[in-house]
C-alpha cells in the first residue's frame, strides 16, 4: 500500500522521536538503526527512505533533544515570575526525575562527549542549540551586563551538567541525591538553594 504524505511526514517525526530518545539512553554507538526502527514498528530498509545516512539522523535527533530542553525551560519561565526563574531551571533540571530519566532529559549531559567526536557539522548543530540554553539561561541573571550574564550561564549550565552526570554515575541512592543538592546550591547560592525543593523536569516525555 501505498505510503502518503501525511504518514511519511508522521513516520519520519516517530524515527527522530525514538532515535533522540535512545541515543540519550544507550549512546550513539549503543543504538544501531534496526533497534530505531524495530521500536517505531518499521523495516530497516525504510530508513533510507528517509534519511540519506545514519549521520542525518543523529543531527536531526540532536535537535530534537536540545529544542525539547529549550522549550521546556521556556514554559518554565513563563509560567514563573522573573525572580524565580533561574531557580525554578536549576531545580528542575538537578532533580532526581531527571537524573533517573536521561532518555527524556537534556541531551547535553548524555551525549556531549560523544558529539565531540562526531562530525564537524554535528558539533556545529549541537553547539548552537547548546548556545540557546546558555542564552536563556543568561536572561534569567537580572541586572547584570549581557557579557557577565553569559558568563554566569557558561558556568552554571557546566556546573548543571556534570553535577547530573555525576549524579548519574552514583545512581539514584543517598550519595546521588547529595550531589544533586550540591550542584543546586553552588548555581544558586549556597544556604538560600538548599531550602528549594527540586521540581519534575517534563511534565511529558521529549
Amino acid at each position: 500500500m501505498r505510503v502518503t504524505r501525511e504518514q511519511a511526514a508522521e513516520n519520519r517525526e516517530r524515527i527522530v522521536a525514538a532515535a533522540s530518545r535512545l541515543f540519550r539512553e544507550k549512546g550513539f554507538d549503543g543504538v544501531g538503526v534496526d533497534a530505531i526502527m524495530d521500536g517505531v514498528g518499521l523495516t530497516h530498509g525504510g530508513f533510507y527512505a528517509h534519511f540519506d545516512s545514519r549521520d542525518a539522523l543523529v543531527i536531526e535527533a540532536v535537535t530534537h533533544a536540545m529544542d525539547r530542553s529549550t522549550e521546556k525551560w521556556r514554559k518554565l519561565t513563563e509560567e514563573t515570575t522573573p525572580d524565580k526563574r533561574l531557580s525554578k531551571i536549576v531545580n528542575s533540571y538537578l532533580a532526581p526525575d531527571h537524573r533517573d530519566d536521561p532518555g527524556h532529559g537534556c541531551a547535553v549531559p548524555t551525549l556531549a562527549a560523544e558529539i565531540a567526536r562526531e562530525s564537524a557539522k554535528t558539533r556545529r548543530v549541537f553547539s548552537g542549540r547548546m548556545e540557546q540554553l546558555i542564552d536563556m539561561l543568561a536572561e534569567q541573571y537580572q541586572g547584570l551586563p549581557r557579557k557577565a550574564a553569559r558568563k554566569q550561564a557558561m558556568a552554571a549550565l557546566a556546573t548543571m551538567m556534570g553535577t547530573l552526570v555525576m549524579a548519574r554515575v552514583a545512581g539514584n541512592g543517598e550519595l546521588s541525591d547529595e550531589i544533586l543538592k550540591s550542584g543546586r546550591d553552588a548555581v544558586l547560592g549556597g544556604a538560600g538553594a538548599a531550602t528549594k525543593k527540586p521540581v519534575k523536569w517534563a511534565a511529558k516525555p521529549a
